[in-house]
């Protein structure tokens, strides 16, 4: 049985590459799908049946199951996804980016289903990441033309090519802030013996944890270890903090402070933030407005704003993008901005937390050499949050959280 991996750039238009395949309107090496039956295993799928689960109360997924997908961390839908489709009759499957923000075993329990599925029916992945070819693969294709589709004779030859080209590197130093934040403590972040409990079940147990000015650390662990529990007591959101012994720059939860005294030292970039942006604004725009934490622009700059966004955008050499619309940049160029956006001010914090889901590898390789010059020249703390080390990346500390019965508990690396 012959299974296909396609690679894909950030550039590739892949929901339209999606419905060609699913609507039997394909051409020259594929050509013979459109004779056969496929199904979709992609986020976009479970978001359409999680939207179904919000309208009807339930879905054919988890009928059998007395549990909604909604209440499933996204490993567990993945693998509750797959367990149905594969019980459903069908002669191929695409694969759009199943192992994105899992953890390892997750992915490697995932990957387990997939080799499995590979001995009935034909396995087509779409690969943005190379480290995520399915090792039973042994037919590469590439886009050309956005429906062009070019079979690479030699797997090892592309593959060596393939990672020969990612090399790439920044040039010059970061720009230097416009601003200037008073009284920053050095520890900026403190965790001492917090606990966090949701509805009687115990979530973190016991974390104590220190935060300092220009650290850089990678907070890690498996899926619904705590992380965005974590994130939420940093960033003030989370009233769980209140009466535990926490301290967010030099302010004891509780004690008075507004919450957006403690965001205003914080830039933060999450791939969701890309749809909080209106299709009005430019990219300089969205720089820009990182100097006022707001979504989009709405006070007119001042000549050294629109100096310092125009400086970093020369850095990451998107210069000739300064007056292109942000909702029609590639994928990779977006979180490149949104990067920016959140340093622009140089927050004596930045929490990047998944910062290249999604992104293909010369883009993460971009996304990662870029926050690595951010650690080695300024002085704001970094805090990276993934499931799993990125190549490449360099931070000088790592804080895992441990999932047990009674919480996660933390240990520093």
């Amino acid at each position: 049985m012959n299974h296909y991996a396609i690679f894909l750039s950030n550039g590739s238009d892949k929901n339209l590459l999606i419905e060609q395949i699913l609507s039997k309107n394909l051409s020259g090496i594929l050509v013979n799908f459109n004779k056969i039956e496929g199904v979709l295993f992609s986020k976009i799928s479970i978001t359409a049946i999680l939207e179904e689960e919000d309208r009807h109360g339930f879905t054919e997924v988890t009928k059998s199951l007395n549990r909604s997908l909604k209440s499933m961390s996204s490993g567990e839908q993945k693998r509750v996804f797959l367990h149905y489709l594969l019980a459903q009759k069908f002669d191929f499957m695409i694969l759009d980016n199943p192992f994105d923000n899992l953890d390892i075993a997750t992915r490697e329990s995932l990957k387990t289903m997939f080799c499995e599925a590979s001995k009935k029916t034909i396995i087509i992945q779409l690969v943005h990441r190379e480290r995520d070819l399915l090792p039973f693969i042994e037919s590469i294709l590439t886009l050309e033309n956005k429906h062009n589709f070019i079979l690479q004779p030699d797997k090892q030859a592309f593959l060596q090519q393939y990672h020969a080209s990612q090399k790439n590197h920044f040039t010059g130093k970061i720009p230097p802030t416009l601003r200037m934040y008073e009284n920053v403590q050095q520890e900026l972040i403190k965790f001492q013996n917090v606990k966090v409990n949701y509805n009687e079940k115990p979530i973190l147990q016991d974390i104590t944890w220190t935060i300092r000015k220009g650290e850089f650390w990678h907070l890690t662990g498996p899926n619904g270890s705590g992380k965005t529990t974590i994130l939420s007591m940093i960033t003030g959101d989370n009233p769980k903090g209140y009466g535990q012994n926490l301290t967010l720059f030099g302010l004891k939860k509780g004690s008075g402070e507004s919450i957006w005294t403690i965001k205003e030292n914080i830039g933060y970039v999450t791939p969701s933030m890309v749809d909080l942006f209106s299709t009005r604004h430019t990219l300089a725009q969205i720089l820009i407005s990182g100097f006022h934490d707001s979504i989009g622009l709405y006070i007119y700059p001042t000549d050294s704003q629109i100096d310092t966004a125009n400086s970093w955008l020369k850095l990451i050499g998107m210069e000739e993008f300064t007056d292109k619309l942000f909702c029609l940049l590639s994928a990779g160029q977006q979180r490149m901005a949104l990067v920016v956006r959140a340093m622009i001010k140089h927050p004596p914090l930045l929490i990047l937390d998944e910062p290249i889901a999604g992104l293909d590898d010369f883009h993460s390789l971009l996304v990662v050499s870029l926050i690595n010059k951010i650690a080695d020249e300024s002085n704001t703390a970094i805090l990276y949050v993934s499931h799993q080390e990125e190549e490449g990346l360099f931070p000088k500390q790592i804080f895992e959280l441990i999932p047990t019965e009674n919480g996660a508990i933390g240990r520093i690396l």
